[in-house]
């Protein structure tokens, strides 16, 4: 195996979003990390950071993807889903060319914990109709691992010595890797990736170090090439995100919640948006 190392370390940033929800943004547009759009951690036990929560907002030309560790949050879209995400739930979205949804915290008190993801679509995706899945955690498989697991939320998860385990998602024109790994102290793992995917680490406990370099809570590696990545832990637990996805390679416009590949098609969304034709 050709195991990759770590190219590029970002910090997340404070900042919010929604109705004023206190967030680290991890990844934004801005960092061209094809086919990954924007990547928000939010945690926090104090309500006034959570509860404006995420009113109703359009999206058009990709999909998103909220995990939650920690709480409670109500979905509600314009086609009529309703679906309850607790912790360990994973709510995937596919906007393509028009959703209108809210998320909304259904809790008053206590830690809300997760994760948001926005995945792009490619061109001929971008106005396909809008789809949604909400996964319960009984659906989203584990692997044990002595004292470590992996829980699988997209593609398969690969280790040497170990049977594949495939998670509820996969395929698509990005063939996406979702993977939170829960690693003890003093262990390593190894997890087979697709070469030419992109791969990134985001660690939001501990610290992992992946080729020798440390990666620290807050920090996404973005890693070069290969077919695999280690990861070895230190003295304490760590957990990390490990996401992986194969690049569109195709122009990349947005326009806040809206992603397609030219202006003009940002210009036509607007539109559509203002005039109630977004989800026509």
């Amino acid at each position: 195996m050709t195991s990759r190392s770590v190219i590029q370390l970002l910090k997340g940033q404070p900042t919010s979003d929604g109705g004023g929800v206190r967030l680290l943004r991890v990844i934004t547009p801005d960092a061209q990390l094809d086919p990954f759009l924007l990547l928000d951690e939010f945690d926090s036990n104090e309500p006034n950071d959570y509860l404006a929560g995420f009113p109703a907002h359009p999206h058009r030309g990709f999909a998103t993807v909220t995990y939650m560790l920690d709480g409670h949050m109500l979905h509600e879209d314009h086609l009529g889903n309703r679906g309850d995400l607790v912790a360990g739930g994973v709510q995937w979205m596919t906007a393509g060319r028009g959703i209108i949804h809210s998320e909304m915290p259904q809790q008053v008190a206590g830690r809300m914990r997760g994760f948001q993801l926005w995945l792009n679509l490619p061109g001929h995706d971008k106005m396909q109709p809008a789809d949604y899945r909400d996964l319960d955690p009984e659906e989203i498989p584990q692997v044990r691992i002595g004292d470590s697991a992996v829980t699988v939320i997209a593609g398969t998860f690969r280790s040497p010595g170990l049977d594949p385990v495939q998670g509820p998602i996969s395929g698509g024109a990005t063939a996406p890797l979702y993977l939170d790994l829960a690693l003890a102290a003093e262990t390593s793992l190894a997890v087979v990736v697709p070469v030419g995917h992109t791969v990134l680490a985001y660690v939001f406990e501990g610290e992992v170090i992946i080729a020798g370099q440390t990666v620290t809570k807050g920090s996404l590696a973005r890693l070069d090439d290969g077919d695999a990545v280690e990861l070895t832990t230190g003295r304490n637990f760590a957990r990390a995100l490990l996401l992986g996805a194969r690049p569109l390679r195709e122009p990349v416009v947005t326009y806040g919640p809206f992603v397609m590949n030219t202006v003009a098609e940002i210009e036509q969304a607007i539109h559509d948006y203002r005039s109630g034709r977004l989800t026509a």
